[in-house]
């Protein structure tokens, strides 16, 4: 028999033989390993509670369905506390916002044929076995009624033996879908597509790079403000998530005439933030800026937005680049922004909004900017990936 004595920020259980990880466990538990690998819970924690989800065991989405609410909200933010103290930083924690059940609104999903037609689903954890999960509590009921349509594009751009990935996306006037699969575009193709399209209502098809059909634009909403995002970019994964972003980061930035936006994809901060600053948004993929400019030029009552394409990680805007804002917001992807963070802590800006999507990289840059004589205020998880490991954080930077 086993004791479980703490987790890993993977939501792995740490027994007391000092060599055993274990899933779906929580600390204090005392359980039985058989000789196939499978976990008996002998004595169950006071947090373990039945997993919402019929399809918890099998699928691989979701790694801590087996944990009371409060329990992963407080182990998330540990995971970040954590983080921050080795660096040797401190700093007010905020509560944890954790977005809704069934609020996720956009999936990267597997599609595979089989000899009745096809499956659409996640894969089980560390393996290519495919499991349908048409009772997900992750996703919107809009995305998993896309369920269908999804099977019936694997049926056509799959071959017997292969996968593609499907990426859906709920867009409100129907799904949003990219097919990324190996299977060339023929002309007949093209038509078949866009009829299955048209029979079960999608927004728009986009087959790899391959724009099929745009039955009505899948317009998502950034404070008011209408973008429509280039198949498959990144979105916030749900609307609670990105309003606790946007509400934190519009806090953050309040007194802020001229803001530069780094990183801003699409524009989840940068029109929202228009209504009452001029903007200078900064992102690598041109196309993401198209979007972002298009819907600028169609908003309304919005101030100047001027858009940059730039690699941020060879070319981050340098110090004297930078003299004429008052305020910066950086949402940088996993690996953090080692290098636009130098140039900040360098530059005249002298209020920060931080927004990442990895703590140790955030704790990373945190202290940077420390160092450079900022003080971190207050620091908040944002929970918008309910039971995975994933942690968002968002915190206020001003210079002494």
């Amino acid at each position: 028999m086993l004791t479980i004595e703490s987790l890993t920020h993977l939501g792995m259980g740490r027994a007391s033989d000092g060599r055993s990880l274990l899933p779906r466990v929580l600390p204090g538990e005392e359980v039985d390993v058989a000789q196939d690998g499978t976990t008996r819970i002998v004595t169950p924690s006071v947090d373990r509670v039945a997993a919402p989800c019929r399809h918890f065991k099998s699928c691989g989405g979701c790694a801590m369905q087996h944990a009371t609410d409060d329990f992963v909200a407080a182990w998330k933010q540990d995971i970040v506390v954590k983080a921050v103290q080795a660096r040797g930083l401190e700093s007010d924690f905020r509560e944890v916002a954790t977005s809704p059940a069934q609020s996720r609104r956009r999936a990267k999903l597997s599609g595979r044929r089989t000899k009745k037609g096809a499956m659409v689903g996640f894969h089980t954890r560390a393996s290519d076995t495919l499991v349908q999960v048409p009772d997900c509590q992750l996703l919107t009921p809009a995305l998993i009624a896309s369920f269908p349509v999804l099977e019936a594009l694997t049926v056509l751009a799959c071959s017997r033996k292969g996968e593609i990935d499907l990426t859906v996306t709920d867009a409100g006037v129907g799904p949003d879908v990219l097919v990324q699969t190996d299977k060339e575009l023929t002309p007949q193709l093209r038509v078949e597509l866009a009829a299955l399209a048209n029979q079960f209502g999608l927004s728009r098809l986009v087959w790899n790079d391959e724009p099929v059909v745009m039955i009505n634009p899948p317009v998502q909403d950034f404070g008011g403000t209408g973008v429509v995002p280039p198949a498959g970019a990144f979105l916030q994964a749900t609307m609670h998530g990105e309003a606790t972003l946007l509400g934190a980061v519009e806090e953050i930035t309040a007194k802020a005439s001229r803001i530069v936006d780094l990183f801003a994809g699409c524009g989840t901060f940068t029109l929202p933030l228009a209504k009452r600053s001029e903007i200078h948004a900064v992102e690598g993929e041109a196309t993401m800026l198209a979007a972002l400019d298009r819907g600028w030029r169609e908003g309304h009552h919005l101030k100047r937005v001027t858009t940059e394409t730039r690699d941020l990680f060879r070319r981050p805007l340098e110090a004297d680049e930078l003299r004429h804002f008052d305020a910066a917001v950086i949402d940088p992807p996993r690996a953090g922004a080692d290098a636009q963070i130098e140039t900040l802590a360098a530059s005249d800006v002298n209020t920060i909004a931080m927004v990442s999507c990895n703590p140790i990289t955030f704790a990373r840059d945190a202290r940077v900017l420390v160092d450079a004589g900022f003080v971190m205020h207050w620091v908040q998880v944002v929970d918008q990936f309910r039971w995975s490991p994933h942690v968002e954080v968002v915190a206020s930077f001003t210079r002494k």
